[in-house]
């Protein structure tokens, strides 16, 4: 792959820039069959079209990108530009280029950038993001649409970026990228640094947005205690905590769906409240 880098190109940047717009209907295609190959087939018509003047090339091209493709959409598209430029190698090196090894390094590179998409973008970035959007609109007491807008600018500008960067960049530095993401330790620290960030954003999400708290009382000779201001002495929102722990180890531990997790805090929310345990 790295003889890639240093060998005569046939796409330009324009090219690549077509390409890139041409992508942005990778996902349109998706179907339980083949996964992501149409959207794969029609990405790579630019490219293709560009490399390739002899039309029996152009259909074993089209044809062989039919294979089933399934990764993270946003990071597929630094396969799409690898892909590219094993192509383009394809068309100039007919006769020594094993075409084989295009599918090859397609499928080897599937799940490692599905593990890297899932986690950052859907695991750690949405989160983020949602939790930034969501603390804007309850400041304006959901009358203000600006944490929806902010929500779609950071989810697709980003995305965006990356589906851009990935095309050029894969293109331009092959496998030798891909390598050098899951070697150097830069995706493991950049996860962990933003689990801690996601951990923090959490944290503050139960203190201001899950509110219990309970009027139980008992009287001591002419003294009534608030078992609230206990609770809140041990630890201020003790119970919004206790709450969201509760409904975390159901999810993670129990497996129950969050469907049903959601109706049963809204039964046993409506039952408590009745009998007066938490308001």
């Amino acid at each position: 792959m790295s003889e890639i880098n240093e060998t005569k190109r046939l796409l330009t940047k324009k090219d690549l820039n077509r390409f890139f717009w041409q992508s942005q209907g990778f996902v349109s295609g998706f179907n339980y069959t083949k996964e992501e190959a149409p959207g794969f087939v029609f990405s790579m018509m630019p490219v293709i079209e560009k490399v390739y003047s002899n039309e029996e090339d152009k259909k074993k091209a089209y044809q062989r990108h039919t294979e089933l493709f399934l990764t993270e959409a946003r990071v597929s598209h630094l396969v799409l530009g690898i892909t590219a430029a094993m192509e383009e190698q394809n068309a100039l090196k007919k006769d020594e280029f094993d075409e084989n090894s295009i599918n090859a390094v397609k499928s080897a590179l599937m799940g490692p950038l599905a593990g890297i998409g899932d986690s950052l973008y859907h695991g750690t970035l949405r989160p983020l993001a949602a939790g930034l959007a969501v603390s804007m609109i309850a400041a304006s007491n959901y009358t203000s649409p600006l944490g929806s807008i902010l929500f779609v600018l950071i989810m697709a500008g980003i995305g965006q970026t990356i589906r851009y960067l990935g095309i050029h960049k894969g293109y331009e530095k092959g496998f030798a990228l891909v390598d050098m993401i899951q070697n150097s330790g830069l995706l493991q620290k950049i996860t962990r640094y933003a689990g801690i960030v996601a951990s923090i954003v959490i944290g503050g999400w139960v203190s201001a947005f899950v509110w219990v708290s309970t009027p139980l009382s008992f009287t001591s000779g002419e003294t009534t205690i608030a078992l609230q201001g206990i609770l809140d002495g041990l630890m201020p929102n003790l119970l919004p905590l206790v709450t969201t722990l509760i409904c975390y180890w159901l999810l993670k531990k129990k497996k129950v769906s969050p469907v049903w997790l959601i109706l049963g805090v809204m039964v046993v929310g409506v039952i408590l409240y009745a009998l007066g345990i938490i308001i």
